[in-house]
Formats: structure tokens, C-alpha cells, sequence
């Protein structure tokens, strides 16, 4: 599967989210051993799974208590930093060196942890079309990544040490920015230890919400995105793209966000796609003018964090004049809310179910 992929920006938006919280200054080192297997999600990818990828992460998390209302919403979560090495167990994949900006949340008087984090990652071996042809899940060196763990944890059983276990799953992709994009997702089982410095003097947790109403009347929201992508054969191209979105949205608490809204899409990748059909498929039907530009129509959802929002969308275009993929299109991504939240700046991923088509990087505003 194509998933998320943010690249470098996602650090950012993370980063602006993190330096904020200076009054608590606890935290605590993780170190894990992960052992695993890539999961076969498309056939093109058969021949490149011989072995078990393995590796391991090292994090830095700084504790929250509940000193702000965020904090509280959800359960005073740790923020932080993870890096990941990972060994393909295969030369044509080659080695993953990642890093990320991830958030621990917390369930079951705080023993089950759930990781999230987004983040960049160095290939050693990317696909080339002479040296290393037979690469077709990494179109380039650099690569977004997303890394997901459930583990059960227990914190400072003895001065400070603890232990996790549990799963791991560390998506690789570049989300059409370049061919190919096959990607890989590994999944496996992590054991790790963990220590807490100044594990004596951590607060008690803050529980209490301050039982505000955060829901908000109707509002209307203009977004510009752009960004380059190139279709899903070798060598076709990179071309910019552009989207022009009007929504409206509805606060209804502190944690969601609902929308409805148009996109209007301009890729000239598709354009490109359409003229090299024509000319080498034309069983197909082309002839070369077809309009390249799409619309449609979407719903979504923002779930807030501070100033950041995760926002999901689900669209349909009513203008498809070429068919690529599929009608139904889907939005992933991060927003941070600026200048008394009229203004804010996105980085969305935007796919036909499971495969990517684009990276988006907009600003908007919000009236």
C-alpha cells in the first residue's frame, strides 16, 4: 500500500507543536530490538521479499501532564523524536536510515502505549534504470515513512528502567513524486527497555478538563495547493500540479472538525499520461485531447491537537473526462492553524484508495 507521506515538512509541523511545551521538561530514552516481514501488499513486489528485515530504534519523549487543555484531551500523551535502522534483508532494497517526530498515547491506566509518527528516511539502494533495475518498490533516495507500535509498557519498575514489547509496522513510500512507488510496509514484534531520568520528581498527572464549549459557528475556508508527481511509468517525467479548494467547516468540540467543500484539480502529469497512451496504446482509444483537468466534491473530518490538525477527506469527481484510477478519492494529512487560526498551512497526501497520487503542500485561509 501507498500511504502517508509528509517528508520533511511533517518534522516541521511536529516541531512547532513540540517547542511549545516548556513547562514540562521530564522525559525518558527507549531503545528496541524489531524483527519481522514485509508485507506482500502488490505482486510487483514478490521478488523482492527473501528475508526478514530486522533493525532497531532508538527515542528521545518528553512527558506531558496535563498542564494544558490538549494535554488532558487526550490523556497527557508523551512527544518526541525516533530514529530507525533497518536492514531489507535484501541488496536490490538495501538498508533504511529514518527519523521521526512521533506522539505516545496512553489507554489502560497507561500500560497499553500506541506510537504515531511521520518522518524522512535515507535508502541506500533506490532504483536505477542501469545498476539497479529490479528496485521498483524505491524511486528514490529520499523517502517519506511512517511508523505505528502498540506495546505493553511498564514504566520505572526499577530506578527509572522499564520494558515494552509488542508490535512495530514502518511504512517506506515517496508518493509519486518519482517512479516507482511500489513501497513496502514491514510488520514485526519489538522488545525494548526504556529509563526515565528524574523519575522521582515526575507531577501527578492533571485530569480535569476546564469544561469549555469549543464549537464554533460556520466557516468558510479557501485552500491553494501545488507540488510535482509523475504517473507510474519510469522515466515519463516530473510536472507540477496545482488544486484550487473551497469548504466549509463546522468546530463541534474540542477534537473535531467537519467539512464539506469542492477541489479543482490542474495535473499536467496527466496531461502527459494521456498524450503517451494515445501514441503507444492506441487500442485504448485516446486521441491525445482529452481534458486532463478533474473536479469534485469531498466530506472531512480535522481531529485538533493545539494548533495542529490530522485532517481525513473522502471526494468524488463529478468532472472525470480521462479515467485515471478510480472516481473516489481520498485526503491524508497535517494543517497548523496560524495568525488566531485564519490562516493555516497543509501537507496532505492524496490517493485513490490504497495507491498514492501526490503530495500536496497548500496555505489557506479561513473566514
Amino acid at each position: 500500500m501507498k500511504l502517508p507521506n509528509f517528508l520533511l515538512f511533517a518534522l516541521i509541523f511536529c516541531g512547532t507543536i513540540f517547542s511549545q511545551e516548556k513547562e514540562a521538561k521530564h522525559f525518558f530514552l527507549e531503545g528496541d530490538y524489531f524483527y519481522g516481514s514485509i508485507v506482500e501488499h502488490n505482486t510487483a513486489l514478490s521478488h523482492l521479499i527473501i528475508g526478514h528485515p530486522e533493525g532497531f530504534t532508538l527515542s528521545y519523549n518528553r512527558k506531558t501532564f496535563g498542564l494544558k487543555e490538549w494535554e488532558r484531551q487526550y490523556n497527557s500523551p508523551d512527544w518526541g523524536f525516533t530514529f530507525i535502522y533497518q536492514d531489507m534483508k535484501n541488496q536490490i532494497l538495501g538498508e533504511n536510515y529514518s527519523l521521526y517526530g512521533h506522539f505516545n498515547f496512553y489507554i489502560l491506566k497507561r500500560n497499553l502505549m500506541f506510537t504515531i509518527g511521520q518522518g524522512i528516511a535515507y535508502n541506500t539502494n533506490p532504483y536505477n534504470p542501469e545498476t539497479n533495475f529490479e528496485n521498483n518498490a524505491y524511486g528514490t533516495t529520499i523517502l517519506s515513512t511512517t511508523l505505528l507500535k502498540a506495546n505493553y509498557s511498564k514504566e520505572n519498575i526499577w530506578k527509572g528502567l522499564g520494558v515494552h514489547a509488542g508490535l512495530i509496522f514502518v511504512h517506506y513510500s515517496n508518493a509519486n513524486i518519482k517512479a516507482p512507488n511500489t513501497s513496502t510496509n514491514t510488520l514485526g514484534l519489538n522488545v525494548g527497555l526504556s529509563y526515565q531520568f528524574d523519575y522521582e520528581n515526575f507531577p501527578d498527572y492533571i485530569v480535569e478538563r476546564d469544561g469549555l464549549d469549543y464549537s464554533e459557528k460556520i466557516k468558510f475556508n479557501y485552500v491553494y495547493r501545488f507540488g510535482i508527481n509523475e504517473s507510474d511509468i519510469n522515466g515519463s517525467g516530473q510536472f507540477p500540479f496545482y488544486v484550487i479548494s473551497a469548504f466549509a467547516d463546522k468546530r463541534l468540540n474540542y477534537k473535531s472538525t467537519i467539512q464539506f467543500g469542492a477541489d479543482l484539480f490542474i495535473s499536467k502529469f496527466l496531461e502527459e499520461l494521456i498524450n503517451f497512451t494515445a501514441i503507444a496504446f492506441p487500442e485504448e482509444g485516446l486521441n491525445g485531447d482529452e481534458d486532463y483537468i478533474r473536479a469534485g466534491i469531498f466530506a472531512g473530518h480535522e481531529l485538533r491537537f493545539n494548533k495542529i490538525a490530522f485532517v481525513s477527506q473522502i471526494g468524488y469527481y463529478l468532472y472525470w473526462p480521462y479515467e485515471f484510477e478510480s472516481r473516489v478519492y481520498l485526503r491524508l494529512g497535517l494543517k497548523r492553524y496560524l495568525f488566531n487560526e485564519k490562516i493555516f498551512a497543509a501537507i496532505t497526501l492524496k490517493t485513490h484508495w490504497a495507491t498514492a497520487e501526490a503530495v500536496e503542500f497548500g496555505i489557506g485561509f479561513r473566514l
